[in-house]
């Protein structure tokens, strides 16, 4: 936003900052007084730009006033936020712009200026997603991934540079540079932020669920998606319930084995056992000095796993320290210090007695934290690496589910011989098949970065290597971590293991691995084996990976080093050794784990000014081939018919200049009856697309070959190939069909079809869908194609036991009912097959909360919950979503 102007409510809180800079700031603690100062930190950000944005209408005195009594009103009421600033990743980024572009040709449609579609909000785009590992081969690996990555997506990336020449306020971080929540993190971040000589805290919203790491720099930021992160760039605030704050205490100092990934995944744990969902956590305590920036913003960067909003941990001296050696300008540095001193935004650590005050306070002590894994099908699901052995061996016993492959006891001593290479293997279940060492949470560390390469290279100097059918990769979150490695000698080491750098972006962990071979596959289907991936991510979803592994890890870099050399997770490294030397000497894992003290030294050289400083160069400058690529210029996109990749979207076919009220849902046959945790992985793919897909139909009939089709996430700015694949997941289990299958029943008929094939089937005849889910509907990241998908199929409602809210909130904004089963119910307990159907009216008035009346073709009536939270959800929802809502707006 501007700087305030008369119309603004606490103008009179407007002084001028004590320091040389003379710049203004809003003096919120002088508008709170005691009520302020016993607020956590993250409430007065909050407060801070309820403050400044108050204008009476979008923002109102009553409601900065219950941001300030927050201690009463925490969970109770729903307060607007206006963030500084909106970070998009392509794969979700490109839907939006999309969405803008045909907002363009829908206000032009109905009379209005499509000059005038712009986004209000800064907005950066980092294109970070596209990448797909073909060529595994350092140093040329880059150059090559980037050169085929340039030509699968110069349509997108054409796109991109149309959407920054056209639209105001949108710059494009080019491709080749790094992670979306890396490059935020290193080179986006204000920490205090500048417009118009008037000084407020950085904050950010945006597509993908990681912008959570720049809470450890201090920085208010969480991810909500494309729907809501466009009504932000539109200038709209996101609506959220006042959040409980957990406050966080942690204690003692961790062990020199555990890793900031260990305590990690121990926090997240402790997290998911007390039940933060929907919270704010904030970090204070004497343990929290001890963590650096890179350890605070990996724990951050996690809380999407544990449920809540955001982890935040205050500026404070550390921070200070951080920003200084990352080349911070010192002006700027002692402006914001003063600043965030006098606004009461800097955590003192050597002062506990102010500590504020919380809705809940737990405790942490970091000795009690030991080095882990999770796995393996969920994040959640942490193991001991000390009880990894005997975890799986049960994990093999058990029937199937989270933790569970039922295994045969006589089968599970099973080998297979694998020839690779003119060499023979053994396969057995454990063995190790894709190791990766990728960005998402732990490449921005260089703690665990340079353990994992000191520890590649004490096992080189000792004579181990990993496996050659083990597909190995090192995809950084940035070249910042690739500098540090090769400058601290220990690339050519990780590189000697198979570990080469493939590029910057998510690759192994939204499923864009490079398939394994053919010999591996046969092997693995032979033996009907659990084989395992281990990965250094934050997802590790069953069929996330590859769809023959159906085990997966999460564990530190230096742990995936450590499996992929050991071949199999199915190994107690206490007593088993990872292989031996020349001489024959048995090499254990605690002979070549490095120190702590070998690490800290690496990192306190390596870790410098000149790293940060060839990011921004890189960044400003860009690459020869994103500045030398031509995009047009025209007001209005100029739409290619015959494009698979770009496609003008249908949401805005039948919009009206004036809003039509809510339609009953008559007669609604069920598309699937799912159950418990279904993620948005499993609604919506981010991978490969299958070849028996009804995606892979579309592409094929347009000429394209499978080694063309890339991946749903790079195609989803087509409606046409992100609906087909909507509900295409291999392991989506469908209770009308019995096993994982992309299938459903069309029941008129009583056709098994491919779910979009079943939906196409439902709208020619006019029939309205519903779908029916258990717990937890739509839990994992956060991707407006998983409502944006099922609403194309012709969706009307989901009827589920719980959702994640996110997954909820962008429901309504696409225009689906979000309803609830009362509290207690359930499909079974109310004896429904799903084969009947349903039928449900809306009044004229709605109200959040409210309760209906389901009626089914069998005669049983029975009340669901209609789950809007505010009227803001409900006005959205009658406009037919929030498209159509801004879309109105420009008109």
């Amino acid at each position: 936003m501007d700087a305030p102007s008369a119309g603004n409510t606490f103008e009179y809180l407007i002084e001028t900052l004590d320091d040389s800079s003379h710049k203004k700031f809003f003096n919120v603690p002088k508008l709170g007084g005691t009520k302020y100062d016993v607020l956590p930190y993250s409430i007065r950000v909050l407060l801070e730009a309820a403050v400044r944005n108050c204008d009476g209408f979008l923002m109102t005195k009553e409601q900065v006033m219950n941001i300030l009594d927050w201690k009463t009103k925490q969970s109770n009421v729903e307060v607007p936020f206006f963030p500084a600033r909106v970070l998009l990743q392509d794969f979700t980024g490109i839907p939006a712009m999309v969405d803008f572009a045909a907002m363009r040709e829908a206000v032009k449609t109905l009379g209005g200026d499509p000059k005038k579609v712009h986004p209000a909000c800064p907005t950066d785009l980092t294109v970070d997603h596209s990448l797909q590992i073909d060529f595994n081969k350092w140093p040329e690996t880059v150059l090559k991934n980037q050169e085929v990555e340039f030509g699968r997506n110069r349509e997108r990336l054409q796109f991109f540079k149309w959407s920054s020449r056209v639209f105001k306020n949108v710059a494009v971080i080019p491709p080749g540079t790094g992670m979306a929540h890396q490059v935020n993190l290193e080179y986006l971040s204000r920490v205090v932020f500048e417009e118009k000589n008037l000084l407020f805290p950085d904050s950010v919203v945006g597509t993908d669920s990681h912008i959570t790491m720049v809470n450890g720099l201090g920085i208010l930021g969480w991810g909500v998606g494309g729907i809501e992160t466009e009504a932000v760039m539109l200038g709209l605030p996101v609506f959220l319930t006042l959040p409980e704050v957990v406050g966080c205490e942690l204690t003692g100092s961790s062990n020199p084995f555990v890793t900031s990934i260990d305590v990690v995944l121990g926090i997240t744990k402790h997290l998911r056992q007390v039940g933060v969902a929907g919270k704010f956590v904030e970090f204070f305590g004497s343990g929290v000095s001890q963590l650096s920036i890179v350890d605070r913003t990996t724990i951050a960067n996690m809380c999407p796993e544990y449920g809540a909003i955001l982890s935040f941990f205050p500026v404070d001296n550390v921070t200070l320290k951080h920003l200084e050696h990352t080349g911070f300008d010192k002006a700027k540095l002692k402006s914001m210090e003063t600043y965030l001193k006098a606004v009461k935004l800097f955590r003192n650590d050597q002062n506990n007695s102010g500590e504020p005050e919380y809705s809940q306070v737990i405790q942490i002590n970091l000795n009690s934290i030991v080095p882990s894994v999770s796995g393996p099908k969920r994040p959640q699901d942490r193991v001991a690496v000390t009880d990894m052995k005997n975890d799986f061996q049960a994990c093999l016993n058990e029937k199937v589910g989270f933790k569970g492959f039922q295994i045969a006891a006589e089968k599970q001593s099973d080998t297979v011989s694998l020839h690779y290479e003119g060499s023979e293997y053994k396969l057995s279940h454990g063995s190790v098949v894709i190791a990766a060492v990728i960005s998402c949470t732990n490449n921005c560390n260089p703690s665990v970065m340079l353990a994992a390469g000191l520890l590649a290279k004490k096992a080189v100097e000792a004579g181990l290597h990993v496996k050659p059918y083990i597909r190995t990769s090192l995809s950084p979150g940035s070249g910042m971590v690739t500098h540090y490695l090769s400058s601290s000698g220990v690339l050519p080491y990780l590189s000697k293991l198979g570990f080469e750098v493939v590029g910057y972006g998510c690759s192994t962990c939204v499923g864009n691995t490079a398939p394994l071979s053919e010999a591996v596959l046969n092997a693995v289907k032979q033996g009907d084996l659990v084989t395992c991936g281990v990965l250094s991510g934050n997802k590790n979803f069953e069929g996330r990976l590859c769809d023959c592994v159906r085990a997966n890890y999460l564990a530190s870099p230096p742990l995936v080093v450590a499996y992929a050399i050991a071949g199999t997770v199915n190994i107690d490294f206490q007593t088993e050794p990872l292989g031996t030397d020349s001489t024959g000497k048995n090499i254990y894992l605690h002979d070549i784990w490095p120190s702590r003290e070998e690490v800290h030294q690496i990192e306190e050289e390596l870790v410098i000014l000149s790293m940060f400083k060839a990011l921004k160069e890189k960044i400003e400058m860009g690459n020869k081939r994103w500045n030398s690529l031509e995009a047009p210029d025209s007001v209005l996109f100029p739409w290619d018919l015959k494009s698979t990749y770009i496609r003008c979207p249908s949401f805005f076919d039948k919009l009206t200049k004036e809003p039509v009220a809510p339609q009953p849902i008559e007669n609604a046959h069920v598309l699937l009856y799912l159950g418990d945790s279904v993620t948005t992985d499993h609604i919506s793919p981010a991978g490969s697309i299958a070849r028996s897909s009804a995606a892979a139909k579309y592409l094929t009939n347009r000429g394209l070959t499978p080694r063309e089709f890339n991946s749903y996430g790079a195609r989803r700015g087509n409606d046409a190939v992100m609906t087909r694949g909507t509900f295409a997941n291999i392991k989506l289990f469908n209770k009308f069909i019995g096993k994982p299958a992309p299938k459903t029943i069309h029941f008129p008929s009583g056709q098994t079809l491919d779910v979009f094939e079943a939906a196409e089937l439902y709208q020619k005849e006019g029939i309205p869908l519903i779908i029916l889910a258990g717990k937890k509907y739509g839990s994992g990241n956060s991707r407006d194609w998983a409502a944006k998908g099922p609403y194309l199929l012709g969706v009307k409602a989901v009827l589920a036991e719980s959702y994640e809210k996110i997954h909820k909130d962008h429901l309504i904004g696409i225009g689906i009912a979000p309803l609830q089963f009362l509290p207690g119910e359930n499909a079974d307990s109310l004896g429904l097959s799903g084969r009947e159907t349903f039928s449900l009216k809306f009044p004229e008035e709605l109200s959040p909360g409210i309760t209906l009346n389901m009626k089914t073709s069998t005669g049983k009536v029975f009340s669901v919950i209609a789950s809007f939270e505010n009227d803001v959800e409900i006005t959205l929802y009658k406009h037919g979503g929030l498209l159509n809502f801004v879309a109105r707006k420009f008109s």
